[in-house]
């Protein structure tokens, strides 16, 4: 009988802590979350989203260098367009 509940109590153990640990995000999740959350941000927003707490300071500044790059249009789905970047470079204030 102590063996059983021993086992049983043990296999409980385990169990609350795979349950607790699924909850944690990755990294890679975490940073997703992020770069999601500074697409939806409104023009002219320069706050760090909430989304965004557990990414490192450097990889947060390209997320956010990555997505103006993006609104201003000089990168569409991964791709640099290099007519409107040295059209941007050119142009005459």
């Amino acid at each position: 009988m102590r063996r059983t509940t021993t086992a049983l109590l043990a296999t409980l153990l385990l169990t609350a802590g795979a349950v607790g640990c699924s909850d944690d995000k990755s990294y890679g999740e975490i940073t997703a979350d992020c770069a999601a959350a500074l697409k939806d941000q409104p023009e002219g927003d320069n706050s760090k989203p909430a989304a965004c707490d557990g990414v490192k300071e450097d990889d947060y500044q390209v997320l956010r260098l990555s997505q103006g790059l993006e609104d201003s249009g000089v990168v569409k789905d991964g791709e640099v367009d290099m007519d409107k970047l040295l059209d941007d470079a050119t142009a005459t204030p």
